[in-house]
């Protein structure tokens, strides 16, 4: 393991900001700690990067304790690389001297060398005299990632590394440096409370609320199989509609479905389904469902549809397929599994199986 995170707890003043976090990454292996804003991802980042102290847990890096209550090993003697937020360029010196900064001690050759390959790495050959204020806004993170990997780090931390780009922008460079980064083996954790940025370029992710980590499981395993309703709520639109368990499986609005093998529960207990927009298919056999609104996305509609008791779902249809409001179309389930509620809970009951 390059980065192991075992039961860290910090704060400031007694009040403690992070509680219990525990996760591991591997070499090559891009992680992401998600969550709105304080909800302490960006301390747990701070702490790995050695700024914070622990009041409980243990940090370790390629095997060597970093941080703990007794150990606080130098952020400069970690073996880590920081992106922050802002870029952090040094506005005075050049594009190679910005990269060529933390390997000084290397002779001539060999850091010229290294700047050279990570020029050609990044995409930035023919812009190193070039000074941080006469590039783009994609070129300095380019720079500033390229500065992070050049003392060759084991592990890689990016702090909202994508926050000051435009959209269009931030798609192309997430894909740029997963490229990169999955490549060179480095092991990388960044945060965010973008989650498409997350999506995109992690492997696994770790949704935070309130200082503690309620999921972390790989991009798929979240949206499809949340843990509880928040991480439902924060990784995509969702509805929920009543469902009845009866001799047969499980009777809701859209009809039937089985029932999960591995959920306890008796006929006649109520529950709530979950259901994501691409779950819903247009069907004229199906289900009757009226078109209330619709939102149109480029390649793809979403729409609000009313059933025929009156709850209402999201369905996300190819563009193609235009359905004008007021409209009365036939729709059905179409799930891999179904992601069921006690109405009374907050834990979804298929929990990890």
């Amino acid at each position: 393991m390059r980065l192991e995170v075992e039961d860290i707890q910090l704060g400031y003043d007694g009040t403690p900001v992070v509680c219990g976090l525990d996760f591991k990454l591997d070499a090559g292996e891009i992680g992401c700690l998600l969550g709105a804003s304080g909800c302490g991802k960006t301390t747990a980042l701070r702490a790995i990067a050695g700024f914070e102290p622990l009041d409980r847990g243990t940090i370790r890096i390629d095997g060597r304790v970093v941080s703990a209550r007794d150990v606080r090993v130098a952020p400069e003697r970690r073996g880590v690389g920081m992106v922050f937020q802002d870029h952090a360029l040094f506005p005075h010196l050049t594009v190679e001297a910005n990269i060529g900064f933390g390997i000084r001690r290397l002779d001539r050759a060999a850091r010229r060398e290294r700047i050279g390959e990570l020029l050609a790495l990044t995409g930035l050959s023919g812009l190193d005299k070039r000074y941080p204020h006469e590039l783009s806004g994609g070129q300095q993170q380019r720079v500033a990632l390229a500065r992070a990997l050049a003392p060759e780090p084991a592990v890689l931390l990016m702090d909202e590394p994508f926050s000051n780009l435009d959209t269009g922008l931030r798609r192309q460079m997430g894909d740029e440096i997963r490229s990169l980064l999955t490549s060179r083996g480095t092991a990388t954790l960044l945060v965010t409370h973008d989650q498409q940025e997350a999506f995109a370029l992690a492997d696994r992710i770790g949704l935070m609320f309130n200082g503690r980590m309620l999921q972390w499981d790989t991009p798929y395993q979240l949206y499809h199989r949340p843990f509880c309703r928040y991480v439902a709520a924060f990784t995509g639109r969702g509805s929920y509609i009543r469902a009845e368990v009866d001799e047969a499986g499980i009777r809701h609005a859209l009809g039937r479905s089985p029932l999960p093998g591995h959920i306890e529960a008796a006929p006649g207990d109520e529950l709530e389904l979950l259901i994501r927009p691409d779950d819903i298919r247009l069907d004229d056999d199906g289900c009757p469902a009226r078109v209330i609104a619709r939102q149109f996305q480029g390649a793809d509609i979403l729409y609000r549809l009313e059933l025929p008791g009156g709850e209402q779902v999201g369905a996300l249809f190819p563009s193609h397929d235009n359905h004008e409001p007021g409209r009365t179309i036939g729709i059905t389930l179409d799930a891999d599994h179904l992601v069921l509620f006690d109405p009374q809970q907050s834990a979804a009951i298929e929990g990890t199986a």
